[in-house]
């Protein structure tokens, strides 16, 4: 993040689902920081506010050697490792393994599936220790199939 003096810019991966219905990943970038106090006597801090929206968060624990087989993200979430190692594999081939403090925004939705019967995308835990992951699942259409960069 470098110089305190200019934006910060924070990578992401992106789930998305093309206009023939097949699932990619690509790395984004959020890049609309701005200086702001959380309030009160709190010092100023680079904030991106990357989208309002009625939201659930879970916390998951996914089991050594846990797989989820082919599958879309049941709605718009943003995934982020706290612990362990895992992946996602998307129906393009494109296997990212992600750790702790890695983004990802899932958006799978409304994929088609391929040739062996694959829609959406593939996920499971890397190595021998679990993975923790904290979901924030957006319960807004507006994010349903958004495409990379959609977060600025």
């Amino acid at each position: 993040m470098g110089d305190s003096s200019k934006p910060p810019s924070r990578s992401y991966w992106h789930v998305w689902t093309d206009d023939d219905g097949t699932s990619h990943q690509t790395r984004c970038d959020l890049t609309n920081f701005a200086m702001k106090s959380m309030g009160g006597k709190a010092a100023p801090q680079w904030n991106a506010e990357v989208c309002a929206s009625a939201a659930n968060v879970l916390v998951c624990v996914l089991p050594v050697g846990w797989v989820g087989d082919w599958h879309e993200n049941p709605m718009p979430q943003w995934i982020i490792p706290l612990s362990g190692t895992w992946y996602v594999e998307t129906m393009d081939g494109t296997r990212v393994e992600m750790g702790p403090g890695e983004i990802s925004f899932g958006a799978d939705q409304h994929t088609k599936p391929d040739a062996d019967g694959h829609s959406g995308h593939k996920s499971g835990t890397v190595g021998h220790e679990p993975a923790t992951l904290m979901l924030v699942q957006l319960d807004d259409p507006r994010f349903v199939a958004a495409r990379p960069g959609a977060f600025g």
